[in-house]
């Protein structure tokens, strides 16, 4: 490259360079909760803005001029690898300035975030008389009052539900550290490819626990070759030792990850788990675990047994800890109030942080994990839970069951639209509230349930029975725990409503039925439902507005946008619910299970309804997950 080009190519980069560092330097800058009259001060300088448009000018100009130089105008004095050096250079300044435009608009929105932040704050002290009387005092007293303060927020933030905490820590599964997950790709992997039950679940009983001895053993054949695999040093310990029973507590730990795991994520491993669950369940026999000489069961680990081994649970009451994990909706709320509320959270995550790390032996990696736990449990309530309340919420406030409205009645009759019962419209009315609350009890305690499905699954004398169920070979075993959790929640149902509409009897055990395996995967189908409903009936004014076409096809087929939702909420409310799915009334009807199965049916007929393509336009695809 001649001497010329390359004093201007150096000069034009370096000026390049240096403006960009500025601007990172200038720009890259988070207020913090102290620094929103700072922050408010440097978003309204229109220095920084300036500097932005000179650099941008700048930055046109170099690459301009580099782009002339390397296109040719200067043709005759360049090779081509210096032309290819040019174009190279130019490419990764153009990158450069990209990089500085997105860091810059990020730091603009967050300053604009810290300044709504600021502004409520100083809002809420001057409706606060105790935050003015506090001006004449020194800084230190400001800071302990509004600790104080901040403490009080955070109390009147924990609900019912959070103040059984404790309780409920007990089946909440902890959350998988990163080298765990780690360890999970290797049994996921391992399930994937094993034909366990296929080779296992067969019509010939010779020889059974021959196939499970060798089956088993081929599972952690596969998953100690994984992990030479995947971290050679930890294989050669594990491989070793020729006999896999010198290895039981690593199996017992692999399989314990699966198991937590799935119970924190119902949606994941769905046909990995069957097997999972069934080998293990196999093992427990007392033939195989002979035959293996060792145990592949350990119990779960919970937030419970974790902190109580640290003796932290008092951390389990402090109200920090439920302001740091509990959910944030956005439903019904403007931007700022979402921010202001993630901004309360993260305060009150950071400060739980400050206050245990060191006690107790608590690591920061305790303490997230904790926080983490709980607030994965919060989610699941909240994405699972919640939408049978608004199903409720719903019949509640666009029905009544002493008034009868002739478009919208809720009365069903047996053989009217494959409906299996016959109720008036105030019987079909609490029929649907009992049930909705009903679901929304089992899925408030759906990790107590899991853990209780699991010990009676796995408990070495419950032995079960392969039968053939009318839907292929499954194992028939009693769930005595499930049962009495069942007859429990039922009954408080039952307290809720007054009475009891229909039959109460828990299909556990039989061809519906047929073990507590079957139970949880049933009952995991409820937020499958009714999240695609609630979804659509939420958006139905958002995606007729976006479209003035719509508005009249939705005006002169089904009279308006809220007599659709009357007549979406009314269809469901009667044939999901009207023991429709089965050829008897054993099966279906108005037992536990069978409402269940009526739901499910009706949710296979969706495509067959008017407002199908309605459903279609707010995104709904299938009521399933993949697999």
């Amino acid at each position: 490259m001649p001497p010329k080009s390359e004093k201007l190519f150096k000069r034009k980069a370096d000026g390049s360079k240096r403006l960009l560092t500025d601007i990172l330097n200038d720009n890259v800058v988070i207020a913090g909760d102290d620094d929103g009259k700072e922050a408010a001060h440097k978003a309204e300088s229109s220095h920084d803005k300036a500097e932005i448009m000179d650099a941008k000018n700048t930055e046109i100009s170099d690459s301009k001029e580099i782009e002339q130089i390397a296109s040719g105008a200067m043709a005759e004095q360049l090779s081509k690898e210096d032309v290819k050096t040019l174009e190279n250079r130019l490419k990764a300044l153009s990158t450069t300035w990209e990089k500085a435009r997105l860091n810059f608009e990020a730091s603009a929105r967050e300053i604009k975030s810290q300044l709504e932040f600021a502004k409520r704050d100083e809002e809420a002290k001057k409706l606060d008389p105790k935050a003015t009387s506090s001006n004449s005092k020194d800084s230190s007293t400001k800071d302990s009052k509004a600790t104080e303060a901040d403490d009080d927020d955070f109390e009147a933030v924990v609900t019912v539900d959070d103040t059984q905490l404790l309780e409920r820590s007990k089946y909440i599964p902890l959350r998988l550290t990163l080298e765990e997950r780690k360890f999970l790709r290797l049994i996921t992997s391992t399930l994937e490819v094993s034909e366990y039950t296929d080779r296992v679940d067969i019509a010939r009983y010779s020889g059974r626990a021959k196939r499970i001895y060798a089956q088993l053993k081929e599972i952690c054949a596969i998953l100690s070759g994984l992990l030479v695999a995947c971290d050679y040093k930890a294989g050669q310990k594990l491989v070793a030792n020729d006999e896999f029973a010198e290895n039981e507590e690593f199996f017992q730990y692999m399989f314990e990850l699966g198991r937590r795991y799935k119970i924190l994520n119902p949606e994941r491993m769905r046909s990995a788990y069957g097997k999972l669950i069934y080998l293990l369940q196999d093992s427990q026999a007392e033939e195989i675990r002979e035959m293996m000489e060792f145990s592949l069961v350990r119990p779960l680990q919970s937030v419970h047994v974790f902190l109580s081994e640290k003796k932290m649970l008092r951390m389990l009451s402090d109200p920090l800890v439920h302001a740091a994990t509990r959910t944030i909706s956005q439903r019904g709320k403007s931007r700022p109030e979402v921010q202001y509320e993630l901004q309360k959270k993260r305060r009150a995550y950071n400060r739980v942080k400050d206050k245990y790390i060191g006690e107790g032996g608590m690591s920061e990696q305790d303490c997230e994990l904790v926080m983490g736990s709980i607030a994965d449990n919060n989610y699941f309530l909240q994405f699972n839970r919640d939408p049978c309340d608004e199903m409720i919420e719903f019949l509640k406030t666009k029905f009544d069951p002493d008034t009868v409205d002739g478009n919208y009645s809720l009365s069903i009759g047996y053989g009217s639209g494959g409906a299996r019962l016959s109720h008036n419209h105030k019987t079909q009315y609490y029929f649907v509230m009992q049930t909705l609350m009903l679901w929304r009890d089992i899925l408030h305690d759906f990790y107590r349930l899991w853990f209780l499905a699991e010990d009676d699954l796995l408990n070495p004398n419950n032995a079960y029975r392969l039968r053939n169920t009318g839907q292929g070979l499954n194992r028939i075993q009693s769930s005595p725990n499930i049962a009495r959790e069942m007859s429990r929640i039922i009954h408080t149902a039952r307290t809720k409503v007054g009475y009891w509409i229909g039959s109460s009897v828990v299909h556990l055990g039989d061809h519906n039925v047929p073990n507590a395996f079957m139970f949880i995967d049933k009952y995991t189908q409820i937020s499958r439902i009714l999240n695609p409903i609630c979804i659509t009936l939420r958006r139905l004014e958002e995606i007729i507005s976006e479209k003035p076409g719509l508005q009249k096809y939705v005006d002169d087929t089904f009279g308006g946008c809220e007599a659709l939702r009357m007549r979406i909420l009314c269809d469901f409310f009667r044939h999901g619910f009207d023991g429709s799915g089965a050829d008897n009334f054993f099966d279906a009807g108005s037992c536990i299970d069978g409402r269940l199965t009526s739901a499910w049916n009706w949710c296979s007929l969706i495509h067959k309804k008017p407002y199908y393509p309605i459903f279609q336009m707010t995104g709904f695809a299938s009521f399933d997950g993949q697999f």
